[in-house]
């Protein structure tokens, strides 16, 4: 997948559903659950005009930022244009069969994450698929022309 490709996706998509936004645990600094990779990525894409709904089954109906935790892309009531996953690798495959299922059009896993089957399933269901991509620094690469890390993000 090339750059010209990845700004396409990024500029036709409206919704994005993030599987594997952190929740918080009983008991933690509210900061440390802003400082977490898929809330920072969520925050940020949000910032430029996305709509991002987190998933994550263990802490339906908690608020992170602004929107609610739904249990999984079956409960996603609108049209998914990416399903962006911070999961471990082995969660890919499962995760792309019900990204088919719920129709949408791109499969993107997040940095550090890659699966062949994950793949396979895309390409044979005709889906763009990344992998091993940060979707916050790919946005920040190709429309804001920089290219840092994870800057820290104000209260």
């Amino acid at each position: 997948m090339n750059d010209d490709q990845i700004k396409s996706i990024l500029r036709k998509s409206k919704v994005i559903a993030m599987i594997g936004v952190s929740s918080e645990k009983k008991g933690e600094d509210k900061k440390n659950l802003k400082r977490k990779p898929a809330n920072v990525v969520m925050k940020y894409m949000q910032n430029f005009g996305y709509k991002v709904i987190p998933i994550n089954p263990f802490a339906v109906g908690e608020i992170v930022n602004g929107e609610p935790m739904v249990e999984s892309l079956d409960n996603v009531k609108e049209e998914i244009d990416i399903v962006d996953v911070f999961r471990p690798s082995n969660e890919a495959e499962g995760i792309a069969k019900e990204a088919i299922q719920k129709g949408t059009k791109v499969l993107w896993l997040q940095y550090g994450i890659h699966s062949d089957e994950a793949q396979v399933i895309a390409d044979n269901e005709k889906i763009e698929f990344i992998s091993n991509r940060c979707i916050k620094q790919e946005y920040q690469k190709l429309f804001q022309k920089s290219n840092p890390v994870f800057p820290v993000l104000k209260d």
